[in-house]
């Protein structure tokens, strides 16, 4: 399976079923992924004094309330804007009118898959919250979820800076890791079109259309 059409499959499955992101953003909150980035973080140490920066700036978006479940969905609708931007009314509209959201419009769509992600995350955090136990269990976690927090912000800045950008504005590139999983194919196809060039991306859009067109 070619680049494009792998990407291609992967955006095909969440637009044909917002359900499986369920499944995607399984992981997201995740302990041995926390304590692995904890890990990193005391080896890779020319990024510790860099990242406290950042590490005040979680603290201070937390305190203005990043995570509360509305904040999330507007980060991941933020995505979505992105990529619709490069997708042409009449591309979008032939892709939507073959799913469940033809009736409601793509707006709608968008935003459903976006409430849908974020219930997801918000669902797992929670029951980790519950399960973690112990005051230091949870520093060290917290401080794992925090380095890979600024780490995935950082690898964003680097792939795709238009969609880091528009995140960055209200610190939601600090939520990213939490619906990458997600999301990760609609960003990897902007990173298409910026490497590779408008067409490679409409390449992929025609796939998208044709796995959408034959799902039964």
């Amino acid at each position: 399976m070619s680049n494009h059409e792998e990407i291609a499959s992967r955006i095909a499955d969440v637009i044909i079923s917002p359900d499986s992101v369920l499944g995607l953003v399984h992981g997201v909150i995740s302990i041995p992924i926390d304590l692995g980035y904890l890990a990193y973080d005391y080896i890779d140490s020319q990024s510790r004094y860099p990242h406290q920066t950042e590490r005040i700036r979680i603290a201070q978006a937390i305190k203005n309330g990043i995570l509360n479940h509305d904040r999330i969905i507007e980060s991941i609708k933020i995505v979505f804007e992105k990529f619709d931007k490069y997708v042409s009314e009449s591309k979008q509209n032939q892709i939507y009118s073959k799913t469940t959201f033809s009736l409601l419009g793509r707006a709608t769509g968008n935003s459903i898959i976006s409430s849908k992600v974020a219930t997801a995350i918000c669902g797992r955090a929670s029951l980790f919250v519950s399960l973690r136990g112990g005051l230091m269990g949870n520093i060290l976690l917290a401080g794992g979820m925090t380095e890979r927090s600024i780490r995935t912000s950082e690898k964003l800045s680097a792939d795709e800076p238009e969609v880091y950008q528009a995140l960055r504005v209200k610190d939601y590139d600090l939520l990213y890791f939490m619906f990458e999983p997600a999301l990760k194919p609609f960003v990897d196809a902007l990173t298409v079109r910026r490497q590779q060039g408008l067409p490679a991306f409409k390449s992929i859009l025609d796939l998208v259309e044709s796995k959408v067109s034959h799902h039964e």
